[in-house]
């Protein structure tokens, strides 16, 4: 073997690479195992000590970098939410909210007519809203003008009477995209703040959809109330620090003087405080801070207070000037806030006093000079006093004013936002400027300081400049902030999965442990059947694959879900294929009459040519998962294409170095056992000859599959029908019959079906379509509260509605129609798009359409016979069969696996035509089959086993995947063999016929 020191260098630096990246993971769990320690159980107190020491250092690699247990968490192999709970949204901002917003909701019908019409259009087209808007609009009056509709004040300066239509698409299409990567900052700003460990937020490819996944979260109905609100942008009045300084100072005594109460008071040691005088307090607070004896640093004893967790902000010459009151570190704002909340701490300050905190941080340099003790990956914020002056309590001016804005740089080449109001808006602002001339007006989104400028002079006409030490991107984010007011429309939740931790622990359980049985049974396979030496390095090779696998999804940030783990122990099914495939060569090699050294060289090159078209074929599937899944199913793609990329090198180049290390050793090196020495070796079978026979059952199970097709129809899961399901668990064995005629009439004769889940009796999976097309904010609500009404007498009457959804309804998944359309039409176009792209590979590789054709009528055979199956026991099997993203996923892996085997008995085919060009060509496909039939039996029975391992010890929720994969494992085999090869025959002898 060539470049053998390359090789050997890089699969000890892809190990290295591995070990590094898994020890995050190995840390985190160790950090993490010693907090539920500490915790006793309680989640609250874990939460609040690994917060804690989230910037504390928790591994050193050697000399060159310590790392935080923050750090470390970004680095670990990260769990889906169906191993350790949580909850995963897709919300989405609509771009016709969007642009009926835009519009200033203008009445006109044709304009409305078009809107919806342009929504209908969206299902089944794959151009954007606006375009198809555009469409629409043309359509419903060709003479119309958009100029008429998008004319308004906010958008006057950019769309004039006289904007064509086109011209005015392009000012929707910027002004819509504006709003909506608004609504993204303003969704990750807000996730930000639920204190979750790696919350994952990220735009999707469809505009205005963002994926939120929440891992342990444990209320989603604030989250659900709280990520669906229109944003709030606010301009406030605000205090000066030196008019508050007084007030905070005397919170700091009273929350002293609190903590101190709650002390337990010591009987042989009383003692009395004297009392303090009013004159005694007639000392200024300034001379106070300063004095020694009375300085912040002094105030640090051992009974907390207001100073403990926020530094005032002042300075020799007093209070500084501004609005900030204070500084906290992050980890400290909470205790502030619970500080400033209490009514006897609230009743010393003015009641029109309001206080926030600053979204930014301030820099890294300010921070240490005020805190020198804190961690350099620590943050501070700023607290914000705000002034309430209007009688109602809202903001003296609101965003929904402001009718443009943007970055740009001044006059020194600082970076400022500009901005501009209507008439209204330009009239309170300037009455509010000039009241507060040498004062600051705070920006307030959500609760939240964006910006507190300085007011120079008042400012007429609406255009006012805000400056600030703004980074290019912060000025942007800013000028998008005040561009977009109020959000023009709210962020609905179009997919809603909730999983409860309890589940999400079982996952993990049936998931590990079928991983584990799978891949014992394969290792004592290989030992059985290879032998010894042999054996033990094809499962050398399957462990280092393992490694690899886990070392490069840490590396990628992979999350890894229960439908991941499916397919890592898929991958050791076929990564086994590759060492049957070479073993399988040796041994042919060997029987020929060569020496081992020979026969191992020649059998890895012959076996070469097939285990690349096989891996290609299965990464090509994995590659059109990737693309056209969503969540879970992108992990098993995910891990399928991870996995075959390293099961291809350590089968090839690993298991070969370990060989030629042995020869030079002079070690024996034997390839089966007494048992395994000539099975399948002389196997004569007259496959062409009795292909009728195949083509005849084939037929019938294509027609029984058909028929069932067309009348009974597939179960379609809620993924395809928008709905909702939940998973129930209950104390006691229940009949899924009653429950379901319960909430039949709970939900108002609503579509209801209700099936066990597990095996225990005690579980159940609800599914219904009850008012899922209701987008309203109760909604939710109410579904959960007519849930519980339907189950109360199940579960008992000690069972209140909180303690239900908390402890008793395991997981929960919402699905609307809108995205229900659309994952419909990528399953549809991934299973048309792999076979062409299978179809197109097969006849580039083996520059023959014949093959080509033979491919594809055995993958349209196995993919009809696998829905038929379907089709035809979903209403009495024991676990679910619907159709969702999962069985799509199965019926891709089930292409893959079946053009696996197909490549490789044409790749024999073609070697055997080449190697006897004179022979008559059906004994010469016969012989050429007979050959692959020790690798098919073997890879396929090794592959049908750890499937069946996952189906009996995975758990529930993947039962229906994996009962697909074994079907398909089956018919793929099948037709590899009876199927494929016949029909390219068939279409190759007409080929000679005519020459």
């Amino acid at each position: 073997m060539q470049n053998k020191g390359a090789i050997r260098l890089f699969a000890i630096l892809l190990a290295l690479v591995s070990l590094y990246q898994l020890f995050f993971t190995y840390k985190t769990r160790s950090v993490e195992a010693d907090a539920k320690a500490i915790a006793g159980g309680d989640p609250k107190i874990e939460f609040a000590y690994l917060d804690s020491i989230k910037n504390e250092t928790v591994y050193s690699f050697f000399w060159f970098r310590d790392y935080t247990y923050q750090e470390c968490k970004e680095r670990e192999i990260n769990f889906g939410l169906d191993l350790k709970g949580g909850m995963n949204l897709i919300l989405e901002v609509k771009v016709s909210d969007v642009v009926l917003a835009l519009s200033n909701y203008n009445t006109d019908e044709t304009f409305r007519a078009a809107l919806k019409k342009a929504e209908e259009m969206e299902k089944t087209s794959s151009e954007d809203y606006i375009t198809l808007f555009g469409q629409a609009y043309q359509d419903l009056d060709g003479n119309a003008q958009l100029a008429t509709i998008f004319n308004t004040i906010e958008l006057k300066e950019k769309v004039s009477y006289n904007s064509s239509n086109e011209e005015v698409l392009k000012v929707i299409r910027t002004e819509a995209q504006s709003a909506i990567d608004n609504a993204f900052n303003i969704l990750r700003t807000r996730i930000d703040r639920f204190g979750v460990t790696q919350p994952n937020v990220q735009k999707l490819e469809k505009a205005g959809r963002v994926l939120v996944e929440l891992p342990g979260v444990t209320e989603p109905q604030r989250v659900r109330k709280l990520l669906q609100g229109t944003a709030s942008l606010e301009f406030w009045e605000t205090y000066e620090n030196g008019e508050l300084f007084q007030y905070l100072f005397q919170a700091d005594s009273k929350v002293r003087e609190l903590e101190e109460a709650k002390k337990p008071v010591k009987e042989e040691a009383v003692e009395t405080a004297s009392e303090t005088t009013e004159a005694d307090s007639d000392l200024s607070l300034l001379g106070q801070l300063d004095n020694d004896s009375t300085s912040i640093d002094s105030l640090a004893t051992d009974t907390k207070s207001l100073f403990s967790y926020l530094q005032p902000n002042y300075g020799q010459q007093g209070p500084f000037p501004g609005p900030v009151v204070g500084l906290s570190l992050a980890r400290d704002t909470a205790e502030v806030n619970s500080y400033l909340q209490n009514s006897v701490v609230r009743s010393l300050f003015p009641k029109d006093v309001k206080f926030f905190w600053t979204v930014k941080p301030v820099d890294q340099e300010y921070m240490k000079s005020r805190f020198p003790e804190a961690n350099e990956k620590e943050s501070a914020f700023q607290l914000v006093a705000i002034k309430v002056s209007t009688h109602d309590g809202r903001p003296p001016l609101e965003g929904d004013v402001i009718t443009s804005a943007r970055s740009q740089t001044n006059q020194r080449g600082q970076f400022e936002v500009s901005m501009s109001m209507n008439a209204e808006g330009a009239k309170t602002w300037a009455r509010l400027t000039g009241a507060n001339i040498d004062r600051s007006i705070a920006i307030v989104l959500d609760g939240y300081v964006y910006s507190f400028p300085t007011v120079n002079t008042k400012i007429d006409g609406g255009s006012s400049q805000i400056t600030g030490n703004f980074t290019p991107s912060e000025a942007e984010d800013l000028a998008n902030i005040l561009k977009s007011g109020k959000l023009p429309a709210p962020a609905r939740i179009v997919e809603d999965t909730v999983v409860g931790p309890s589940l999400g622990q079982e996952a993990v359980n049936s998931g590990f442990s079928s991983f584990i049985w799978a891949f014992i049974i394969v290792l004592v396979y290989m030992l059985l059947y290879y032998g010894y030496r042999a054996g033990w390095v094809a499962d050398f090779a399957l462990i280092s694959n393992m490694f690899f696998i886990l070392g490069v999804l840490a590396s990628f940030g992979a999350v890894l879900t229960l439908p991941g783990i499916a397919g890592i122990v898929l991958t050791i099914g076929m990564s086994v294929d590759a060492n049957v495939l070479i073993y399988e060569r040796i041994k042919e090699e060997m029987r020929s009459g060569k020496g081992v050294q020979l026969a191992i060289k020649d059998g890895y090159n012959n076996a070469f040519s097939a285990i690349i078209d096989a891996n290609v074929t299965t990464f090509l599937t994995g590659i059109i998962l990737f693309v056209f899944g969503t969540g879970p199913i992108k992990g098993f793609a995910t891990t399928l294409m991870i996995g075959i990329a390293t099961s291809f090198f350590s089968a090839i180049f690993i298991t070969r170095l370990i060989f030629e290390k042995m020869l030079d050793k002079k070690k024996t090196l034997i390839f089966d056992t007494s048992i395994t020495r000539n099975l399948f070796a002389n196997m004569h079978i007259k496959f062409l000859e009795k292909k009728n026979i195949f083509f005849i059952i084939s037929g019938i199970l294509i027609l029984a599959s058909v028929g069932s097709l067309a009348t009974r129809g597939l179960k379609q899961g809620i993924d395809f029908t928008g709905g909702r399901t939940f998973v129930v668990r209950f104390d006691e064995q229940v009949s899924s019959v009653d429950i379901q005629k319960s909430l039949t009439a709970v939900f108002d004769e609503s579509n209801v079906e209700v099936k066990q889940f597990g095996n225990e009796g005690n579980q159940v999976r609800i599914a219904t379509n009850f008012m899922v097309d209701n987008n309203d904010d109760n909604t939710d609500n109410l579904v959960e509260t007519k849930l519980y009404e339907g189950l109360t007498s199940f579960l008992g009457s000690d069972v209140d509605q909180e303690t239900f959804l908390t402890d008793y309804r395991m997981s929960s998944q919402k699905v609307g129609p809108t995205i229900a359309s659309d994952i419909k039409r990528n399953a549809s176009l991934a299973i048309i798009f792999s076979l062409l792209v299978i179809f197109l590979y097969i006849l580039a590789r083996f520059s023959n359409w014949q093959f080509g054709l033979g491919a594809l009528v055995a993958l349209v055979h196995d993919v009809l016979i696998v829905l038929g199956i379907f089709s035809l026991t979903y209403s009495f099997m024991p676990f679910s069969l619907e159709i969702d993203q999962a069985f799509i996923a199965a019926i891709l892996t089930v292409i893959g696996y079946s053009i696996n085997d197909t490549v490789v008995v044409f790749d024999r085919i073609r070697e055997y035509f080449k190697l006897h060009p004179k022979r008559d060509k059906v004994e010469v496909t016969d012989a050429a089959l007979n050959s692959t039939v020790s690798r098919t039996v073997n890879t396929s029975l090794t592959t049908f086993i750890v499937l069946l391992i996952i189906f009996l010890f995975g758990g529930e929720v993947i039962r229906g995947f994996v009962f697909a994969l074994m079907i398909g494992v089956v018919v793929g085999t099948y037709s590899s063999l009876f199927i494929a090869t016949p029909i390219a025959d068939f279409f190759l002898k007409d080929k000679n016929q005519k020459k």
